[in-house]
């Protein structure tokens, strides 16, 4: 039988608190044991990422920002057994994208920003923004947010609004930008010693957050080079010539099994590129699948 779990059904099962230790066991494994494909369509995007942890998972996304009548991702992550390649279960992949997303941000955080930093600037106020606020609260003693989006209103929602970005940014100890942009949000006049910032938006090539001269004056890591390298705003700082893939400091799984060092000095500004892993869908996905049979939650059925 294969367990089917709708968005409902995620929501009971999973909280962040439980994410952040799944996600960051998931960035000490293999990164090469992770795949990534990118479709476009005409109105939006197709994200297909596979991976084996305990199980396999291969999570399909449809990123469609245009209609406001329908959720900007929608999608399934199919779970098997690697033994006997068996479905275990289907499930709603719109909230483990959110969380695990969040997740992995708040996991750099914890080993890239300042250990007193206290005031976070989002820019980008949607599902996924929100959903980040509440996982670096688990991380940093935060005292301050600041919110910015092309949506007023939506920045309102869920927090206060700065009279400019840069007057935000120039106060803040963390920047989380995760948004569908395509032009540069950040540039170099951006920067100040000590800051962090999280560049969550750019999953495809075509997407860019951060101007190149960000990456190229800071200590860049990476969920996945070599991903970062073609879909990331990593991407556009080596197509602009602002650095090579020996400048990146390394990737996150490195600074977690210690092969690199994470932030040792108040002063230094790191930038973490996060084009998402299903690395992470793994782990997610798979905490929610064992919650689901311990507790009896979803609908079995039979393909055959």
């Amino acid at each position: 039988m294969t367990r089917l779990l709708t968005r409902a059904n995620v929501a009971s099962l999973l909280t962040l608190e439980e994410c952040l230790p799944a996600v960051e066991e998931a960035f000490r494994g293999d990164p090469s044991a992770a795949k990534s494909l990118g479709l476009h369509a005409a109105a939006g995007t197709f994200h297909i990422k596979a991976a084996m942890g305990g199980v396999f998972a291969a999570k399909i996304n449809a990123n469609f920002p245009g209609d406001p009548s329908h959720p900007t991702i929608q999608g399934v992550i199919v779970l098997m057994d690697l033994e006997r390649g068996t479905p275990l279960a289907i499930l709603d992949s719109a909230l483990i994208t959110t969380l695990r997303t969040a997740a992995a941000t708040a996991v750099a955080a914890r080993h890239l920003a300042r250990a007193d930093a206290a005031t976070l600037t989002i820019v980008g106020c949607g599902v996924l923004g929100r959903a980040t606020l509440e996982a670096l609260r688990l991380v940093r003693p935060l005292r301050e947010v600041w919110a910015w989006d092309a949506d007023r209103a939506a920045a309102e929602r869920l927090a206060r609004v700065p009279g400019s970005l840069d007057e935000a940014i120039a106060g803040s100890d963390l920047v989380v930008t995760c948004t569908t942009s395509r032009s540069p949000i950040l540039d170099a006049h951006h920067l100040h010693p000590g800051l962090f910032i999280a560049a969550v938006g750019a999953d495809n090539p075509q997407k860019q957050e951060l101007a190149p001269p960000v990456l190229a004056q800071s200590k860049v890591v990476v969920d996945v080079l070599e991903q970062a390298a073609t879909m990331g705003d990593l991407h556009h700082a080596l197509q602009a010539g602002a650095m090579t893939r020996d400048d990146v400091h390394g990737e996150l799984g490195d600074v977690l099994r210690g092969r690199v060092p994470g932030r040792q000095r108040d002063d230094e500004v790191f930038v973490f590129d996060s084009t998402g892993t299903a690395l992470q869908d793994v782990a997610v996905a798979s905490l929610a699948y064992a919650r689901a049979m311990e507790r009896g939650v979803g609908l079995d059925i039979a393909f055959a």
